[in-house]
């Protein structure tokens, strides 16, 4: 057993690992961005991807169609990004000083002044405005796809978009003055 369940051999199903590697040669690239919206950094993103083709190879017996196995890998990568944040929320707050939680020095010299209040005006924004602004308008996801992977209503999507925006355009006048 790996990761708590067992494990699938692909290899028992010729059509089965074409289909996966299809999807990964589909998907790979845009479950990435998304991943990389959510978590912001790129090695944390790539294991999240990485993790969700892990369990979909595990859970591929139990999916109806390869829709159902591309929306189940952008859950996989929304709830792994969630509990990568978690995690590191909480490895942050146990281990180290508020000096240590500062931007790198490459950081503040690679990004303009605007883009850094950008950036920690959405890492601001309570989780699932932080996630609807990431998915909807930094990937450019319609408001059923950000819906469906978030597993929320598309007018919860709106509602929670318009919020997170008005929070952002008020983060960044007050920034202003």
């Amino acid at each position: 057993m790996i990761g708590g369940g067992p494990v699938v051999s692909v290899t028992e199903t010729p059509s089965a690992a074409q289909a996966i590697s299809a999807l990964y040669a589909q998907q790979y690239r845009s479950l990435m961005r998304q991943a990389i919206a959510l978590v912001d950094h790129e090695p944390s993103a790539e294991e999240i991807v990485q993790d969700a083709f892990e369990q979909l190879v595990r859970r591929w017996s139990t999916l109806r169609d390869l829709e159902a196995a591309t929306q189940y890998l952008r859950r996989s990568v929304v709830n792994g990004s969630r509990d990568r944040l978690r995690r590191r929320r909480t490895r942050r707050e146990a281990l180290l000083p508020a000096s240590a939680l500062a931007r790198s020095a490459e950081d503040a010299v690679l990004m303009t002044a605007r883009d850094r209040e950008l950036i920690d005006a959405v890492a601001g924004l309570p989780r699932r405005q932080r996630e609807v602004i990431a998915l909807r308008y930094f990937l450019d996801w319609t408001e059923a796809e950000v819906a469906d992977v978030l597993g929320i209503s598309k007018g919860a999507v709106k509602s929670t978009g318009h919020k997170g925006l008005a929070a952002l355009r008020s983060r960044l006048k007050e920034v202003d003055q």
